[in-house]
């Protein structure tokens, strides 16, 4: 039997039900064809030891006259026959050994390896297991989805008909066979045409709990065995203050089996329309995928006209000019070890995708991700083998993120400069690794490479014009090549006691320039080295409580000393200024993302996790942790943003003893999960956490509680970034498939909600619906806050309306 996904020689899943399966709205049925990302489903079948030509009857009489099996039985004993893979029973059947015709009567089903069961009084399989004639068809596929015919007839080698169709996308409630199902599509006849790759529908009438709602006399769409085709897709249609009502009518042509184009214009009531277009291609090696936007309009924005401090009117300011997006990256895997790639990401607006409400803008493509609100064109290529891994790659950033916030007028808002992120030409990262052990241990040798080159000062406390009485000043260039060297070896004691002992060996040599004069240098040479030995010592103990419970406890402690590494002032911190301290970043050799930050001298860290766990699946468990050092370490110290005559740690390493590191996850059931993380000073004062707790109840109630916290910056003022925050997520049923939604975020470091939202929900086997009303009032939006209606749509069997833009984190 040939492949089930060809076009020309299709399971009876593709033949007759799936293109009926689609008799709904031209939009659904579009879209669901349209999707070129949907994958296959993949099956194991049975391997029965039949041959292709062979067929398995047991029954209460067979017989063989020549090619033709026959064989007959009862209603309360049918015929069991296993051929191709498939499982047939029927009252009467029949199999031609030469041709491979099988027919079947009375009470027949038809099992096909992907699951799909077809029922019928009366059915006829051609050599390629399509149907030639089915009397009262019935189908259900492994998804619950149901399909039925009067009748289903192949007219010629290319036409099959179906007369009086009944779809319905979900499963039958069989404890009601009576209720009526909550979604059904029902036609007069469907015809597919194999030559034209299309299927065509007579009187088509869609109903919702039975009630019809919608009718059309013809209906045609693509055949399900084309993966892509070209036609509309389903509209969207939204509000905002700023546009007005917007409406988007996306258009997919497909140019070929591996090249397509979306055209997605938004037509605006208040402002001029915006083109998106996305082309698709994949080469034998690779893909490209590359986004655009397009549009000739005035900017427009929120501003407080009457001067009362709120900006309550959306006006449009400034000339008529082009302003666009482009969002693209490919991606190449050659034969053998190399592959490279590109991302190429740019807007001619810093706040065009919130104005516009570009969809889904900040994706991570490439070897370099950029972050929220940072946008990156990269090349890069990459070699990676068993034993070692090469990659060399230049980028450069676009920032969209706000530098200070204007709350009267949010369109005035100040950006963060572009010249001040680097472009990077080139970063070179390798590692290697020899095969086998080196002195009972792993070795692994290091080189990293980079090049930066800035317009204008980004913040390296050294370069802070207010140091040195200068309103503007030069970004500092840098070159850094590192060399390293990590061998690490395993040992376990008699009685459990794991030890690891490590050395780490590297060598850092800097170059810079544009280094402030009046400091002392124009342009400097730098190296620093660092040796480092220490080991890690874990012993996990474990004891039964209880008939189904256990205790583990996991004290762990690593020693280390090395030279002291001091931080020349010259060199700016461009790959260190984030440091996350968790449990796993604790006991690392190098704490600090990237190279320009290093610890050094004598360190001791040590920390323990208890974990308990009860009634099979449910633990909870906490991890404390702490480092200390001999000395403290003034080269982490950076200015508060708001008076740089002080200092602060954001990083909580600076001082002789770092801050406390606290981590627990707890599953007091199957229905319920939590997590929370913390890193609290030597006072005990929180400086960051974060915590979640989700459960659900019932059979589909369910919500979810997160909060938030930065406390890093000690002194309050414009530039402070510590963030307080609290985000719900809940869904609650009141009647039946009836509930409620609800969704929000709140700032209480601001004391306000930023975005919010509120819905009732439909919800059952057959499709999800949910309407409600939404408001954004995020700093970020240059048209102010954005309130209105949204409605979101998901139908089983064809997918969303891809209706939910929000940012819900």
């Amino acid at each position: 039997m040939r492949d089930r996904h060809s076009p020309k020689a299709g399971a009876l899943r593709l033949k007759l039900m799936a293109g009926a399966a689609l008799v709904g709205l031209p939009l659904i049925l579009s879209a669901g064809v349209a999707s070129a990302q949907d994958a296959p489903r993949v099956t194991v079948q049975e391997d029965d030891g039949l041959t292709p030509e062979a067929v398995y009857v047991e029954a209460d009489a067979a017989q063989r006259d020549a090619d033709l099996v026959t064989a007959q039985g009862a209603a309360e004993s049918r015929v069991f026959a296993r051929f191709r893979q498939h499982n047939l029973r029927a009252e009467a059947f029949t199999y031609d050994l030469k041709t491979g015709i099988a027919t079947a009567s009375g009470q027949v089903e038809l099992i096909s390896p992907d699951g799909v069961v077809v029922n019928a009084s009366q059915l006829e399989l051609d050599n390629q297991l399509r149907t030639g004639i089915a009397v009262d068809l019935a189908t259900r596929t492994p998804d619950g989805a149901t399909l039925m015919a009067a009748t289903a007839v192949r007219r010629s080698e290319n036409v099959s008909e179906l007369n009086r169709v009944l779809f319905i996308p979900c499963p039958v409630c069989e404890d009601d066979p009576d209720r009526k199902p909550a979604l059904s599509f029902q036609a007069e006849k469907a015809v597919q045409d194999e030559e034209l790759r299309a299927i065509l529908y007579r009187n088509v009438v869609i109903r919702l709990g039975g009630v019809p709602v919608f009718y059309t006399p013809v209906l045609a769409h693509p055949d399900p065995s084309v993966d892509r085709a070209s036609g509309f897709l389903i509209p969207r249609v939204d509000y905002d203050r700023a546009r007005g009502i917007s409406a988007e009518v996306p258009y997919l042509h497909v140019v070929s089996p591996s090249e397509d184009w979306l055209f997605n214009p938004r037509f605006n009531f208040k402002v001029p329309p915006f083109l998106n277009l996305q082309w698709r291609r994949r080469f034998n090696d690779g893909t490209v995928v590359a986004r655009g936007g397009y549009t000739y309009a005035r900017n427009f924005g929120d501003f407080d006209q009457d001067g009362d401090g709120k900006a309550e009117s959306n006006v449009a300011f400034g000339d008529r000019t082009h302003r666009s997006y482009i969002l693209a990256h490919g991606e190449f895997d050659l034969p053998g070890p190399w592959r490279w790639g590109f991302t190429a990401e740019r807007v001619s607006d810093k706040t065009l995708f919130d104005r516009y409400d570009v969809e889904d803008p900040y994706q991570d493509n490439g070897l370099y991700y950029g972050d929220r609100r940072r946008l990156i064109s990269q090349l890069y290529t990459e070699r990676q083998t068993e034993r070692s891994y090469l990659s060399v790659a230049a980028f450069s950033i676009q920032s969209l993120r706000v530098a200070q916030f204007n709350d009267i007028t949010p369109a005035l808002n100040i950006f963060e400069s572009d010249n001040s992120l680097p472009l990077v030409a080139p970063i070179v990262d390798a590692r290697w690794e020899p095969e086998g052990s080196v002195l009972g241990g792993r070795l692994r040798l290091m080189g990293s490479a980079v090049a930066l080159t800035r317009g204008e000062y980004s913040g390296n406390p050294a370069q802070r014009p207010e140091a040195v009485g200068v309103e503007e000043l030069l970004g500092v260039d840098s070159r850094r090549i590192t060399g390293q060297l990590e061998w690490r070896r395993v040992m376990t004691s008699a009685i459990g006691i794991r030890y690891e002992p490590f050395v780490d060996l590297r060598a850092d040599f800097y170059s810079v320039s544009d280094v402030n004069v009046l400091l002392g240098a124009e342009d400097d040479f730098i190296s620093r080295g660092r040796a480092l030995a220490g080991v890690d010592v874990s012993y996990p103990l474990f004891r039964p409580v209880g008939t189904n419970g256990s205790l583990i406890l996991e004290p762990m402690a690593q020693l280390s000393v090395s030279n002291q590494v001091r931080t020349s002032r010259f060199i700016p911190n461009e790959d260190s200024q984030t440091l996350e301290l968790d449990h796993i970043t604790l006991f690392r050799t190098d704490r600090f993302p990237g190279y320009d930050l290093m610890e050094g001298g004598l360190r001791f860290t040590a920390g323990g996790r208890v974990t308990y766990n009860w009634d099979g699946n449910r633990s909870a468990s906490l991890f404390v942790g702490r480092s200390v050092r001999d000395t403290d370490n003034d080269d982490f110290l950076t200015p508060v943003p708001d008076d740089v005559s002080q200092l602060y740690d954001p990083s909580g390493l600076a001082g002789r003893a770092s801050d406390w590191v606290v981590q627990g996850t707890f599953d007091p059931s199957d229905r319920m999960r939590g997590w929370f993380h913390a890193v609290a000073d030597k006072d005990g004062n929180f400086r960051r956490a974060e915590a979640t707790i989700s459960g659900d109840w019932g059979r589909r109630n369910s919500g979810a509680l997160s909060y938030i916290l930065d406390r890093s910056n000690p002194v309050p003022g414009e530039f402070n970034r510590n963030y307080e925050f609290v985000q719900l997520a809940a869904q609650q049923f009141v009647y039946r498939n009836w509930g409620m939604t609800v969704r929000g975020i709140a700032d209480l470091e601001r004391n306000e909600i930023t975005r919010s939202e509120v819905g009732v929900l439909f919800d059952d086997d057959c499709f999800r619906f949910e309407i409600g009303w939404r408001r954004d009032n995020t700093r970020v939006r240059p048209t102010g806050p954005s309130e209105g209606i949204f409605f979101r749509l998901n139908l089983a069997t064809f997918g969303g309306t891809g209706y939910d833009r929000s940012e819900f984190r």
